[in-house]
């Protein structure tokens, strides 16, 4: 994976894996038992035909808990080390299991299987009595950028999408569709399995990897500025909190008005990834609820005494994005709400590649 975007250092590779893997079959009479983990599958290239004994145990669920550590586990073997780190931190024992069940947990190898929490992380936590990205730091995975980019992939159908068990046990398509490649590699994770299509709809597994991909994606999705290459996220959040909506926009223009566009690319992509990456990054600080309606975003942002509903268009305007806000009712469920409400409408110009009209009710 590492190797992704050099063909001739990858068929290299693979032709090194082919060999050692001929090399096990050969001795097939001296292993008794033998067991591959972190395997990613190249089919096309017949990386394991010299060794077509295996049994693929991926969507076994039998095996679904044999990789990491398992709630039930969590609780029978590691309770003094949760309740040293819960001490340490100024928590009840209650409030650090669901800490760590938020940042550590979520990992599925099969739908309908228990969570299973990524031990390198849980470990690194118990031991140090610090909650971190323990296992986003220990490498860039410059790779799922290459293919995002590569395959023009609208990040918010990430978690949206639906794959059948063949695609998502198959990398020879990621040239097409980057996500069996994304869960493969544990940057997303089996959510949920639709009986009667036999697809599967992937997502992230915890906290942990959601925001560490994210806040990874930032400076391949945002407008380039050296100066505010964190875009003031701070800055942000104090003016959501505080009600300061023109305050927002007027940030959010600055953000794209500032920007390099030399490898922008699609426009109209590039503004609904951006976008993507924007709120939900801001969503980290505060409750940001978004869904995709029509191809374009909805986003709902609240915080103890404000709420902000957004509708975004472009190449239109603010007023037509206002009024999409009061013909659909996205106002309604807060309307007996004590905390005060905005509606917004913003309008990205392809042609100017700026936010071009902004309007705050």
């Amino acid at each position: 994976m590492q190797a992704i975007g050099n063909e001739q250092l990858q068929d290299d590779y693979r032709n090194v894996l082919k060999a050692f893997y001929g090399a096990l079959k050969s001795a097939d009479k001296y292993i008794r038992f033998a067991f591959l983990t972190g395997v990613t599958k190249f089919g096309k290239v017949s990386v394991f035909s010299d060794l077509n004994n295996l049994t693929d145990i991926s969507f076994d669920r039998r095996y679904s808990a044999i990789c990491g550590v398992t709630e039930a586990e969590l609780h029978e073997y590691f309770d003094a080390g949760v309740a040293e780190l819960a001490d340490v931190n100024g928590m009840t024992k209650e409030e650090c299991y669901g800490q760590l069940k938020l940042d550590y947990d979520g990992y599925h190898f099969d739908w309908n299987t228990p969570g299973i929490y990524n031990p390198f992380s849980l470990l690194n936590t118990l031991s140090s009595c610090q909650f971190r990205d323990y296992w986003f730091e220990t490498g860039t995975p410059t790779f799922l950028v290459h293919q995002l980019q590569k395959t023009n992939y609208r990040l918010d159908e990430m978690t949206e999408e639906k794959l059948s068990a063949d695609t998502l046990n198959s990398i020879d398509i990621m040239d097409e569709n980057p996500l069996p490649l994304l869960y493969q590699s544990g940057y997303l994770t089996i959510k949920d399995y639709d009986v009667r299509f036999k697809n599967f709809r992937l997502g992230f597994p915890n906290r942990e990897v959601r925001e560490g991909v994210v806040k990874y994606l930032v400076p391949y999705y945002t407008p380039k500025n050296e100066n505010k290459s964190n875009f003031s996220i701070a800055r942000f959040v104090d003016e959501v909190e505080n009600g300061n909506a023109e305050g927002f926009m007027r940030g959010l223009e600055s953000f794209f008005a500032n920007g390099d566009y030399a490898l922008m690319g699609d426009k109209e992509l590039y503004f609904h990834n951006a976008m993507y990456v924007f709120f939900t990054l801001l969503g980290f600080y505060v409750d940001v609820e978004r869904h995709t309606i029509n191809g374009r975003m909805d986003i709902v942002v609240q915080t103890k005494d404000y709420v902000y509903i957004f509708e975004l268009k472009i190449d239109q305007s603010a007023d037509v994005a206002l009024k999409q806000i009061d013909e659909k009712g996205y106002a309604l469920p807060f309307a007996s709400d004590s905390r005060k409400l905005f509606r917004i409408g913003v309008n990205f110009s392809t042609e100017k590649r700026c936010i071009d009209d902004g309007k705050v009710l």
